[in-house]
């Protein structure tokens, strides 16, 4: 009845976006070298409705990380061998998709401290209470779906422009600094009816209707851009 009380008490704490990602699985990666900790970790994450996967070896989830869906990374940072600071070193490319919580031991601030510089996004420490943990889910799952979707378009609008032939990215260049297409035929010494051929190429390229739309694009995909004054006169 205890055991039952409990997963009540764990199911009406959960934050309300959980509720949201029934049909999805909501990650949360844990990486400890105290199996005791892992395995009543692992426990209470999956009874609250999460997807735990756990590691007792730090190197063991830097060899899975890049193929690892979007989650929430649980850090143990005192373990033998290779550390948590040396994991969220390593870590630093997924640290978007899979933000980190490090786990300290009691009154460690400046390690926790150490590790949030390194990019951990919140810092728990141990032993901590299940309602402590929970909350910092909560917030970070409220915006790590928003944080890949954002992060996934950025990298479809680069992999559109990055499409484009070297040629079609001159003009785009041209263009976005608020030259005509005539300018822009004497500057790369073509014909003008050579820009149109190139710019209705890129739009296609590209994906858009609308130069304001391949502008838009083009600064997702990180192009630079012109200053608000060009920017007026392309408008």
């Amino acid at each position: 009845m205890l055991l039952l009380s409990k997963l009540k008490y764990w199911a009406h704490s959960l934050p309300g976006f959980l509720f949201g990602y029934r049909m999805r699985k909501v990650n949360v990666y844990i990486v400890d070298d105290d199996l005791d900790v892992l395995h009543s970790l692992a426990f209470f994450l999956t009874s609250a409705g999460f997807a735990a996967t756990s590691f007792s070896d730090p190197l063991a989830f830097l060899e899975e990380a890049d193929s690892l869906p979007p989650g929430c990374l649980l850090l143990d940072i005192r373990m033998p061998g290779m550390d948590g600071i040396e994991v969220l070193q390593r870590h630093g490319n997924r640290r978007l998709e899979i933000p980190v919580v490090v786990m300290t031991g009691h009154g460690d601030v400046a390690t926790a401290v150490h590790a949030m510089k390194l990019g951990a996004i919140d810092y728990i420490e141990k032993p901590f209470e299940e309602s402590a943990l929970l909350k910092i889910l909560g917030l970070i799952f409220e915006t790590l779906e928003t944080d890949v979707q954002v992060q996934a378009g950025v990298e479809a609008a680069r992999a559109r422009v990055d499409s484009l032939t070297v040629r079609e990215r001159e003009v785009l260049d041209g263009l976005l600094a608020g030259r005509s297409n005539k300018i822009v035929a004497y500057e790369l010494n073509i014909s003008v009816r050579t820009v149109e051929m190139h710019r209705a190429a890129m739009m296609t390229r590209l994906r858009v209707q609308t130069f304001a739309e391949a502008v838009l694009l083009a600064r997702e995909g990180g192009m630079a851009m012109p200053d608000q004054r060009s920017a007026a006169r392309i408008g």
